[in-house]
């Protein structure tokens, strides 16, 4: 049995915002199901596992890094993130470390743990089976567990050899709408008889670069449609002063600030280029998303929280041409959106690498409003792949097989 006066050590290492999002929510379970144990939760997260009681050792924001060229740029912050988090396994010692996605730091990280003789939570899989497959190697030799949160990644693992639990996708637990259509448009002072269209360009800095700009030639040749109003919900990895820049870039830009606390944690930003209007959400992007009749998103984790809040969405993504040709022959999927991997079919449009531009994505928005049945047939097919994520509490079902580990360790 275990004891709840040891204090239990446990390492949490995650690399962009979706992780620091999972490591709170797991963070937050396991204090709430063993509420008399003390845990010392450290590693590396942002703003949300901070504020759930992580000790961040390394900030996600200066390591979410995509691209070839661009981890190679980023060598030297990458090696001293990982020198660290080295270092504070090899000394601290925790009962357990718990790896969240990132896997080109999370992999090379579990293989030294495992000779230091820690055991290892693999949370949140990497997309082995999408690509880059020979990683299964270094998983079956290095992971204890694989705690999986799409339903067929635990019949991959299992059949590579690898003890894996599926727990649900973790994300049932976090994404909700905590306001209506007419108090959100109240909030942010948009037009409540006009629809609403989100865009949600990811959550890293250079993907930002190279999908906004798409996005915004959107927006602009749209901006004679007066029924229509775009706002942005920006990710906490994710600056104005960033949007600032790549608007800038190219078209004269005015930003307003709208109720904008100091850390930029609450409030909005009022922005015109072009002749278009634009809001700027600070975190606020569950409630932007399902006050929206339409968004346009990022592939990656978003696509998932969109289709759980049930808007129909377009998928999207585009890095730079030399990334695009190291990458393509790697992936192993046609399709890109986890969206459309988990239906088993095309259930959301995606325009990918150069089939994303103004123009495309425009007409595809144009095309989706003019057709309400194809909106409703997408609707549809969300609540199925909603239904394949799992029935609720997927972080406690995490929280509950990493305490097990830790019992047997005890």
């Amino acid at each position: 049995m275990l004891n709840d006066s040891h204090a239990t050590s446990v390492m949490v290492i995650a690399g962009e915002a979706s992780g620091d999002k999972h490591g709170a929510n797991l963070v937050s379970a396991l204090k709430r199901l063993y509420p008399q144990h003390h845990f010392n939760f450290f590693g590396s997260g942002g703003i949300e596992m901070q504020q759930a009681g992580v000790e961040i050792l390394i900030d996600v924001r200066n390591v979410a890094i995509v691209g070839i060229l661009e981890i190679i740029k980023g060598g030297k912050q990458l090696w001293q993130a990982y020198r660290t988090l080295l270092k504070a396994g090899r000394d601290r010692r925790p009962d357990v470390v718990v790896l969240i996605d990132w896997p080109d730091m999370n992999l090379k990280l579990a293989k030294k743990f495992k000779r230091m003789g820690l055991q290892i939570v693999y949370y949140i899989s990497p997309q082995v089976w999408a690509w880059r497959s020979w990683r299964i190697r270094a998983i079956k030799r290095d992971i204890d567990k694989m705690l999986v949160i799409l339903p067929f990644e635990a019949d991959y693992y299992h059949k590579a050899g690898v003890a894996v639990e599926f727990v649900g996708h973790p994300l049932l637990d976090a994404v909700h709408v905590t306001q209506d259509r007419k108090s959100f448009c109240a909030m942010y002072r948009l037009d409540p008889d006009r629809q609403i269209i989100s865009l949600l360009p990811g959550s890293r800095r250079k993907e930002v670069r190279y999908i906004l700009p798409q996005m915004l030639d959107a927006v602009a040749a749209l901006k004679s449609r007066s029924d229509l109003q775009f706002v942005l919900p920006m990710a906490s990895t994710i600056d104005v002063g960033l949007i600032q820049e790549i608007i800038g870039n190219r078209w004269k830009v005015s930003i307003n600030s709208r109720d904008v606390n100091q850390g930029d944690t609450t409030g909005y930003y009022d922005i015109a280029f072009n002749g278009c209007h634009l809001k700027l959400l600070c975190n606020d992007t569950y409630n932007a998303v399902g006050n929206s009749l339409l968004a346009v998103v990022a592939s990656g984790t978003a696509t998932l929280e969109t289709a759980i809040l049930g808007t129909p969405l377009i998928i999207v993504y585009r890095v730079s041409a030399l990334n695009w040709r190291i990458l393509r022959p790697m992936i192993n999927t046609d399709v890109f959106g986890l969206v459309n991997l988990i239906a088993g079919a095309p259930v959301a449009p995606e325009l990918i690498q150069y089939d994303l531009n103004g123009n495309r994505l425009s007409e595809e928005i144009i095309e989706l409003l003019s057709h309400r049945s194809k909106l409703a047939r997408m609707r549809d097919g969300l609540g199925r792949v909603r239904a394949m994520l799992g029935d609720g509490n997927p972080s406690e079902r995490a929280a509950q097989a990493i305490m097990e580990l830790i019992r047997r360790r005890q």
